[in-house]
C-alpha cells in the first residue's frame, strides 16, 4: 500500500460504484489478505479452495451456501448481517435467489472459482478480484 494518508471507505458507496454480478472488488488489504465485496444474484458454481478457508459476511439480502461435506450435502442460509466460513477443501456453491451484497476475506490472489470447479459460465467472473473503480 502507498504512504499516502488513508481515508475511510464507505461500503455502500463502494457497492454503488459497480453493477457487475459475481465480480468481486478489492476494497482493502490486510496483511496478505484481500477484503472483497461483490454483488451476487442467481447461482455461482460448485468449487473448492484447497489451501484456504473462505469468509462471507452478508451486507444486504440473503446468501445461500450449499456445501458438500463428508456427511452429505447441506445448505446454510445467511441473512443480512450473518457470517460464515467455508473450511478449506470444502466444495461449496453460493447462491442468492433474490440478490445480495457480500463481503469476503481471503488471501490475496485467491481465485473466485477456487482451485477445483465446474465449467465457469459467462455470468461468473473468474478473477482474483478487481480494484475498486476498475
Amino acid at each position: 500500500m502507498s504512504n499516502e494518508p488513508r481515508l475511510p471507505l464507505h461500503l455502500s458507496e463502494a457497492l454503488a460504484s459497480f453493477d457487475a454480478l459475481w465480480s468481486p472488488r478489492i476494497v482493502e488489504r490486510v496483511n496478505d489478505y484481500d477484503v472483497r465485496i461483490a454483488k451476487v444474484e442467481g447461482e455461482h458454481i460448485w468449487h473448492a479452495h484447497d489451501d484456504t478457508d473462505e469468509f462471507f459476511l452478508v451486507l444486504d439480502g440473503e446468501l445461500h451456501i450449499s456445501l458438500r461435506e463428508p456427511a452429505g450435502e447441506r445448505t446454510v442460509l445467511l441473512p443480512k448481517g450473518a457470517v460464515f466460513t467455508v473450511p478449506r477443501g470444502t466444495e461449496h456453491k453460493p447462491a442468492a435467489p433474490s440478490g445480495a451484497a457480500i463481503l469476503m476475506f481471503e488471501p490475496s490472489g485467491t481465485l473466485s472459482v477456487g482451485d477445483r470447479h465446474e465449467e465457469v459460465p459467462g455470468h461468473v467472473d473468474e478473477t482474483t478480484g478487481h480494484a475498486l473503480g476498475a
